[in-house]
C-alpha cells in the first residue's frame, strides 16, 4: 500500500466537519463512547464553537461545530456512516458496552453488509451512525 499522497493532490490533514445542535452529547458519544481523543475545541469564532476529535497524531479528524443561532443537522439516510475498523472483537465489545451505558444502543445497519460482516451500528445524538467493523476476514485497502 502506497503511504503516500498523490503528488498531484499535496494533502497534509483530513477532517470531515459537521453541524450540530449537540455539540456536548456528541463530543461525549464520540469522546467518552467511542474511545476517540478531543484535540481541540473553539468558542465564540463568528458565532461558532465546535471541537476537533480523533486519533492523537495522526492527520485525520472530525469535526463539530454549532452555531449560535443553531445548527439543525438531521442525518440524510440511515446510510451515512462513520466507519472504524478494529482489529479485535473485544475492543469493539468494549465500545459497545460504554455507549449502550451512555443510552446509544446498537441499531439495525440500513445496509446488510455491515451486519453480515460482524459490524455493530449505532446511532450518534444526531441520528448519524458509526458502525465499528472487525478487520478479521476483510482486506483493508
Amino acid at each position: 500500500m502506497n503511504e503516500n499522497w498523490p503528488l498531484t493532490l499535496p494533502v497534509a490533514q483530513v477532517r470531515i466537519a459537521r453541524p450540530t445542535d449537540k455539540l456536548k452529547e456528541v463530543e461525549a458519544f464520540y469522546c467518552a463512547g467511542a474511545g476517540l481523543k478531543k484535540l481541540g475545541s473553539f468558542e465564540k469564532h463568528a458565532g461558532y464553537n465546535g471541537v476537533m476529535i480523533g486519533l492523537p497524531g495522526l492527520p485525520y479528524h472530525l469535526e463539530f461545530t454549532q452555531h449560535e443561532k443553531g445548527s439543525p443537522c438531521p442525518a440524510p439516510s440511515k446510510d451515512n456512516l462513520l466507519v472504524l475498523y478494529i482489529p479485535d472483537q473485544p475492543s469493539i465489545d468494549q465500545v459497545v458496552e460504554r455507549l449502550t451505558r451512555m443510552g446509544y444502543p446498537e441499531t439495525e445497519p440500513e445496509n446488510p453488509y455491515w451486519k453480515a460482516k460482524g459490524a455493530v451500528t449505532i446511532e450518534d445524538p444526531d441520528g448519524w451512525r458509526l458502525v465499528l467493523m472487525p478487520t478479521s476476514g476483510i482486506t483493508l485497502v
